[in-house]
């Protein structure tokens, strides 16, 4: 790897020319994190972080009891009839539905494989099993980018679900951008479980919650729309955590050209929001790269500054072991040789043996150890002799110790690696992050250009 090379392109070139900049945004981002040569979750791996990719596309949850018409507006947003609908409990698992290359429809495993990051944790046996995707070429409002969730209708009574469906509709909602509620106000929209469900998102993730009234244009008239809103938001308001001020629920209905109504239709608004959770979700993959590329690089030097201070430490502890043995060796040496020269050469021998710097220096240290053996009294001299050698057998011990002293240094290869790694975040993702901002800049910058 080196600062020079470019991250692998993700999309093909007809792709690129024809996304839209936020598409553009969020599809480079995550090539820069998922790119099998360098990506950053593969750099980050290496440094012994932990990275998540940003998603390509927000998730928004729809939940509601049977026939709120959730299946309906998917349908209407992605402009095919790709989500099967009735007044009979039609969605009895989670379905994501989805832009894509071509029209598939994918169950259990593949769904799994498509959607890793929303595998459900083992304690919701039998949720894998209720899993299927459905992959449109529609295009459509912001469809290219947004993930739709469709969640089992829910009801009261003696409807037996084949998971814990509460537990699991609240892990998704966790997991999800946006989360819609529906109210229906000609069927259950008061009902217990969704309620429950509602409260327990709200002690989560209250601020991805939205409430609409769907179908309002089959509640009769305005007074009669009013009564059923009163009455689904004083329920509400009788919850902790959701009786808060400014509840706002607006009224939504699948447009008919053919059969009109006075009620006014906030559906809209629905798609407004939609498109400001985009764009606040291409400023936060943007904002998260400059934060990873800022944690990868931190890394780096913090492995550079603690190798540094590795091989001094390292340095340190060879050199305290070496004097430890050298004294452990030299002084019992030197004692044993104090009385050899003493004994059995005089100094003109000695002069003539090893020469007169070498004879010296040797009179010197054997005259200093002589004149310590003379001072020490006759009846503690064994003892002396005793204290002495433990002395030098805890320098060998020290010796060891220090030797033992394992602080791990980097190769010249890992240090090469981490340079590079360094150089190419610096000179490669960053960059390319800068373009891409200036790129989402001057598209805020067009489309509010009057």
């Amino acid at each position: 790897m080196s600062g020079g090379r470019k991250p692998r392109t993700v999309a093909n070139p007809l792709e690129s020319a024809t996304a839209t900049p936020s598409e553009r945004v969020l599809q480079e981002c995550h090539g820069l994190y998922t790119d099998t040569d360098h990506g950053l979750v593969k750099i980050a791996d290496g440094l012994g972080l932990r990275l998540l990719p940003p998603q390509k596309k927000i998730i928004v949850m729809i939940m509601g009891n049977h026939s709120a018409g959730k299946s309906s507006f998917i349908n209407w947003y992605v402009e095919e009839h790709i989500q099967k609908t009735g007044v009979a409990i039609e969605t009895q698992g989670f379905t994501f539905i989805t832009s894509g290359r071509r029209r598939e429809s994918l169950t259990g495993n593949a769904t799994l494989h498509l959607y890793p990051h929303f595998r459900p944790p083992l304690e919701f046996k039998g949720v894998s099993d209720y899993l299927s995707a459905e992959i449109s070429t529609s295009k459509q409002k912001k469809f290219n980018l947004v993930t739709f969730v469709d969640t089992p209708g829910l009801v009261d009574g003696d409807m037996i679900y084949p998971f814990d469906v509460n537990s699991a509709i609240t892990w998704f909602g966790e997991q999800a951008d946006l989360i819609f509620v529906f109210f229906d106000p000609m069927g259950q929209a008061l009902c217990k479980r969704t309620l429950n469900i509602v409260e327990k998102l709200s002690e989560k993730c209250g601020d991805k919650l939205l409430f609409y009234l769907s179908k309002a244009d089959e509640a009769g008239n305005e007074t009669d729309r009013q009564r059923v809103m009163m009455q689904i938001v004083q329920e509400l308001c009788r919850r902790p955590g959701l009786n808060k001020c400014g509840f706002e629920m607006p009224t939504i209905f699948i447009p008919n050209p053919q059969k009109p109504s006075r009620c006014v239709n906030q559906i809209d608004g629905v798609c407004q929001t939609i498109e400001k959770t985009i764009n606040q979700a291409v400023q936060k993959t943007l904002n998260q790269l400059e934060k990873d590329c800022d944690l990868i690089c931190s890394t780096i030097s913090s492995k550079l500054a603690q190798d540094r201070e590795n091989v001094q430490h390292k340095r340190s502890a060879r050199f305290h072991s070496f004097i430890c043995a050298a004294a452990g060796l030299f002084l019992p040496l030197l004692f044993v040789l104090s009385f050899l020269v003493n004994a059995f050469f005089s100094e003109e021998e000695l002069h003539t043996l090893v020469g007169e710097g070498v004879a010296r220096a040797l009179l010197m240290c054997t005259g200093v150890m002589l004149f310590l053996w003379d001072l020490i009294p006759e009846d503690s001299q064994l003892l002396s002799v005793v204290i002495f050698g433990s002395l030098c057998y805890l320098l060998f011990l020290l010796a060891k110790y220090f030797a033992r002293q394992r602080y791990k240094t980097l190769t010249k290869k890992e240090k090469r690696i981490l340079a590079e790694f360094n150089e190419y975040v610096h000179e490669v993702v960053q960059t390319k992050k800068r373009k891409l901002y200036e790129d989402y800049l001057q598209q805020c910058a067009a489309e509010y250009d009057f």
